[in-house]
């Protein structure tokens, strides 16, 4: 059963209670399991143009390429082979085409002229989910219970929060601080926030456009909301909850919730597992759970019997290694320097720079590792501004601390170097029977 069979989904629009018309637009193909919802702005009913582009675009890209994703999901090897990166770039792409034809419409028509959308979509395919954000419509992902916003929103306000230069209260008064800093159309190019995350049994997704998401007072607050409902009537109270407490906007959401088998919950434990280490490691201590998410789509699980070198001293390293499962050795010539286990990392200066590994190591039991390239950690930092940052900042850290541990190691070495020996002072009588021994005249 492929995953678009496993999932169930629930949709629904409104005006609201201010709007005479609904510039908000939403798609929902079950069969290519792709779900999008784009929220229009412009006079003249020229938002509602855009968010129709927009998704209509959107749509036509990503199944012109129906055989990349089917290669993916299949996991085609050869000159066949797809990458979870392709799948995002085709989301990327898709959006920028998108953008392009709304532009190109504005500038062909006054009316138009400076007409965008917001836009965030989601692809499902084989064991994965695929997102395409711009703007501040959001997708938010429920998981054992609790809820977590998984996009970003592009305004005013969350910029002023991220830079840290003013107090809640202060932005709260600020003019326009719900002006979106990034949308669809209104340029020929926009940075897409894109992202790629493990899909679990149990999961329900929801995409809502601001209009909803406005009346929100936390993720606690959707939490209640969806508690008491039954799923097939989830989307209508949210509604209904935004237009309860005043129905400013246009209001659209999508609720999708995957269904899967027995054989999932394995992986589901594993995926918790890979999360909970991660989140315990000094270098990302300090993440959101939305940066962790970021994290995690970089990292892959690879197995070692016993015996097997995970690295060799000497070679040039660009990943770093930590512990998932089982006991690992690091070695160094002949000596063995310290034994790793669960949650416990080795490699991590080959994620800054290419130099030759400074030990070995080897998997001493069956073992898994959880691995992040360089490049795809590099890729991360480029698109993450804030999270490049605390990583750059907890890397210090690490760095502070194996300083302080070899300075230790070094002033115990020179003092045990400059202990006088006074074992004649202690124990004569040994000085004195070397002396006569005839062994020690000859």
């Amino acid at each position: 059963m492929g995953l678009a069979d496993g999932i169930r989904f629930f949709a629904a629009t409104d005006v609201g209670r201010v709007r005479d018309h609904n510039e908000d637009n939403y798609l929902v193909d079950k069969k290519l399991a792709l779900f999008i919802v784009a929220d229009g702005m412009g006079g003249h009913a020229a938002g509602e143009v855009a968010s129709a582009l927009a998704v209509r675009t959107v749509h036509e890209e990503i199944r012109k390429q129906r055989q990349l994703i089917e290669d993916f999901e299949t996991g085609a090897t050869g000159a066949s082979a797809v990458s979870a990166r392709d799948v995002l770039n085709l989301l990327e792409y898709s959006v920028q085409r998108a953008c392009a034809r709304i532009h190109e419409e504005a500038v062909a028509d006054a009316q138009k002229r400076g007409m965008g959308t917001t836009l965030s979509s989601m692809l499902f395919v084989g064991n994965k989910g695929f997102i395409a954000h711009v703007g501040d419509s959001r997708i938010y992902l429920q998981r054992d219970g609790r809820i977590q916003q998984v996009t970003e929103d592009h305004t005013v306000f969350n910029e002023l929060i991220k830079r840290g230069k003013l107090s809640r209260e202060q932005i709260e008064k600020v003019a326009h601080k719900n002006a979106i800093t990034r949308a669809v159309g209104v340029y020929e190019r926009v940075e897409v926030d894109t992202l790629a995350l493990e899909v679990l049994p149990g999961d329900l997704f929801i995409l809502c456009s601001d209009g909803l998401h406005g009346y929100l007072d936390g993720n606690d607050a959707l939490a209640r909301i969806l508690r008491d409902v039954s799923p097939d009537l989830q989307a209508q109270a949210l509604i209904d909850h935004a237009n309860e407490s005043g129905g400013k906007d246009n209001v659209t959401t999508i609720l999708v919730r995957v269904e899967g088998s027995e054989a999932d919950k394995a992986r589901a434990r594993r995926l918790a597992q890979k999360r909970e280490i991660l989140a315990k490691m000094q270098l990302f201590s300090r993440l959101t759970e939305r940066e962790l998410l970021r994290v995690m789509q970089a990292a892959e699980i690879r197995e070692y019997r016993a015996g097997d070198v995970i690295m060799r001293e000497g070679d040039k390293g660009d990943e770093l290694f930590i512990v998932l499962s089982g006991k690992v050795a690091v070695v160094r010539g002949e000596a063995t320097l310290a034994h790793l286990g669960p949650g416990e990392h080795v490699g991590e200066m080959a994620l800054i720079r290419a130099v030759p590994r400074s030990a070995s190591v080897m998997a001493e039991v069956p073992s898994e590792m959880v691995v992040i390239k360089r490049s795809d950690f590099f890729e991360i930092l480029r698109r993450e501004h804030e999270l490049a940052i605390k990583f750059l900042w907890q890397f210090l850290g690490v760095l502070a601390d194996r300083l302080d541990a070899t300075s230790r190691d070094l002033r115990t070495a020179r003092e045990e170097a400059q202990i006088e020996d006074i074992t004649d002072e202690i124990f004569p009588e040994v000085e004195a029977a070397s002396a006569t021994d005839p062994r020690r005249r000859a």
